[in-house]
């Protein structure tokens, strides 16, 4: 994999998640407005370009990662139980769209995760292993928080990658058996898109070529054992009439298994494949792009 190109793609990519992540608007939002959406805006009054900005536009989306119990070097650097890690790629991930990042330390007092969660646009859930304990106890409140959110009206967005994506389908389904064993550790795929209609979807503002790269070459990184089939996931009725299957993919084994998945209702979406830090883009050209265009008519409140 050429990881050396990896900041190359994750503005875009990460512009498009927050198109969808951000589909939506609260009472108490502040409109954002791109170039091309309105061309006179962009210039004063005395005809020149460069105008004062604007106070009322607000671009700068702030987002919340939950840390993950560790050190994140096998305890090379500490082995204090209180320990707790994000790493740098899923932090890049968001800034290098000009987003901003809060961590929410998973074994911080409860009160303190939740005004965190009240001054940010959004939740992020990492890979890692931690399926039990402290961490499964608070990542489980938070997506209690988000759903209560959104049925009170406050668009507020969730993504979960790899483990992250394995807990929300534990939640959901209300079984913490519920995941099955797959060879996906360091392993690159294809993404099998169900629907050719990405209309609403993650993959909404994807270019076509893009999208045919993704269906012919492995360019998804997988780094797990556990995920969950399309046959699991379709046979629970929770997980079924929550998430709606985007694409599928297949391990070692030839075994299908679930990797991108968006809810029907929510604007929640689980990824069994982690755009964050791999993939090989030689020959994808995203020059031509305008990254921050998947954002337009979107609305921001101000944290």
């Amino acid at each position: 994999m050429a990881a050396a190109n990896i900041a190359h793609f994750l503005p875009f990519l990460y512009a498009v998640v927050l198109a969808l992540w951000m589909n939506g608007s609260s009472a108490k939002a502040q409109s954002l407005v791109l170039p091309g959406q309105n061309d006179t805006i962009f210039q004063s009054s005395d005809g020149s370009s460069c105008p004062s900005p604007d106070p009322s536009l607000y671009d700068r989306p702030v987002i919340g990662i939950l840390s993950h119990p560790g050190d994140g070097a096998s305890g090379k650097l500490t082995n204090a139980t209180n320990a707790s890690n994000i790493p740098a790629s899923y932090v890049k991930f968001v800034e290098s769209a000009g987003a901003r990042v809060i961590p929410i330390i998973y074994n911080e007092p409860e009160d303190i995760i939740i005004k965190k969660l009240d001054v940010v646009n959004g939740v992020l859930f990492t890979g890692g292993w931690a399926k039990t304990g402290l961490y499964y106890d608070v990542a489980k409140k938070i997506f209690e928080i988000v759903l209560a959110k959104n049925d009170a009206g406050d668009h507020f967005p969730l993504f979960g990658m790899a483990l992250g994506f394995e807990l929300l389908t534990m939640f959901i389904s209300q079984n913490n058996d519920i995941l099955e064993k797959f060879d996906i550790t360091n392993q690159a795929s294809t993404l099998q898109f169900i629907t050719s209609d990405f209309n609403g979807t993650l993959f909404q503002s994807f270019p076509p070529d893009l999208l045919a790269k993704m269906s012919t070459e492995c360019l998804a990184m997988h780094n797990s054992k556990y995920g969950i089939s399309p046959t699991t996931l379709q046979a629970d009725n929770a997980l079924s009439s929550f998430f709606n299957i985007l694409t599928t993919s297949t391990d070692t084994n030839n075994v299908d298994f679930v990797s991108t998945a968006q809810a029907y209702n929510y604007p929640v979406v689980g990824l069994q494949w982690i755009p964050s830090v791999c993939f090989d883009l030689h020959s994808i050209n995203f020059t031509t792009l305008k990254n921050y265009y998947f954002l337009g008519n979107k609305k921001f409140y101000m944290p």
